[in-house]
């Protein structure tokens, strides 16, 4: 399969260094090549604090990497006529609108295309209208977001959105599809059909014993403090239902997952996705917009700043050369997500190369960027 056995080794010492140094706890990784596995490995600690040490079937809370299958629902009911880019949230969530026709100014002009390349113009909160202790009943966060009011025209800016988009995306597929619960849609049209059985949206009981839970590494004046995010080791539950942050997975299955794209749709002779519908997912769709979030964090470290570089959900590597967790040899379609200082995946369609990365201890959001850039290039270094 072509891979450099020396620079495979030097990507396992640079993680195992950066365990060691305290970093973040642990990692499970696997780095593939035309589908073929070069390297899989389990380092370091799923909680350090009790000595647990990592283990392949490990179940992770994988915060915004959730947003991928969220996405693929939406990919999939573009598909199948279900719903167009142009479909308005209004269309199918009339509700949106609130109660305040002075709340609505707007409204009416966020589509799917503006909630799958971050560019809705809502508040770029992880707060969906709603406290942490609620996220999980759908139905009543997209009640509480009719009282949310649009910050920016739809379309004219890109900040990415940890919560409010993909809250409305996934209730926009469920009405779609006319099914009762988002986590029931997800399993039948995602997970179920991928093989993954390690998978869902929420914590299934039978796989709390093997759930790594949220250790945040970050300092307490961050954009997103400590309990933002270990709070959701109480709240992603059986029950959840949070399309932008509640899905738990493994290794293994992220893997399956990545592999569907990377084959084009197809997995295990079933054409899940359309070939069309990556194809635009997978290509730039938001010019040289800059990412106002990333931007922001590139300012604070003295970086140059990134371009935005979306596709239809995807994050994309793009050109150029400032950071990024894709890093910068990476070629400029390979395409993946991310969840906050912790998980990630992409896919390099020029060199045919895989990699997913979960790991426990999420770190702070421009570390894990640096993180995931030299990781990145050490990855793709190996392949030749």
């Amino acid at each position: 399969m072509s891979m450099n056995p020396t620079a495979l080794k030097r990507l396992e010492d640079e993680i195992t260094a950066d365990i060691e140094r305290g970093a973040y706890d642990g990692v499970n990784l696997i780095l593939a090549r035309h589908g073929e596995i070069a390297l899989q490995g389990s380092y370091g600690f799923a909680e350090r604090a009790t000595g647990r040490p990592t283990a392949q079937d490990d179940v992770y809370r994988i915060l915004s990497m959730s947003k991928a299958f969220t996405n693929t629902l939406a990919y999939r009911a573009l598909g199948e006529g279900k719903l167009a880019l142009s479909t308005r949230v209004v269309d199918l969530i009339p509700e949106f609108f609130g109660r305040d026709r002075f709340r609505a100014v707007r409204k009416d002009r966020i589509n799917l295309a503006h909630l799958l390349t971050h560019r809705s113009g809502m508040p770029a909160t992880p707060d969906p209208g709603l406290p942490a202790d609620k996220f999980g009943v759908l139905a009543d966060v997209i009640e509480a977001l009719g009282a949310v009011d649009v910050v920016n025209e739809p379309g004219t800016n890109l900040n990415y959105a940890p919560s409010i988009n993909h809250a409305l995306m996934g209730e926009m597929v469920r009405r779609a599809y006319g099914y009762e619960h988002f986590r029931d849609l997800a399993r039948e049209l995602v997970f179920e059909p991928l093989g993954m059985k390690d998978t869902a949206f929420g914590l299934p009981e039978s796989r709390r014993d093997r759930a790594v839970p949220l250790k945040v590494y970050v300092p307490e004046d961050g954009w997103l403090a400590p309990e933002d995010i270990e709070c959701l080791n109480d709240h992603i539950t059986e029950d959840a239902e949070m399309p932008w942050v509640g899905g738990t997975s493994t290794v293994d299955d992220i893997f399956r997952f990545a592999e569907l794209f990377r084959r084009k749709g197809e997995l295990g002779g079933d054409r899940l996705v359309a070939p069309a519908v990556i194809d635009a997912a997978t290509s730039l769709q938001t010019g040289d917009m800059p990412n106002d979030l990333y931007s922001g964090i590139a300012a604070m470290r003295g970086w140059e700043a990134p371009a935005g570089n979306f596709g239809l959900g995807f994050s994309l590597s793009g050109t150029g050369t400032a950071p990024n967790f894709f890093g910068p040899f990476t070629s400029p379609r390979t395409f993946g997500n991310y969840g906050a200082g912790s998980t990630l995946f992409w896919v390099d369609p020029e060199r045919d190369l895989t990699f997913v990365f979960l790991s426990s201890g999420v770190m702070d959001e421009g570390d894990n960027v640096a993180r995931f850039q030299k990781l990145s290039t050490l990855a793709v270094a190996a392949a030749v």
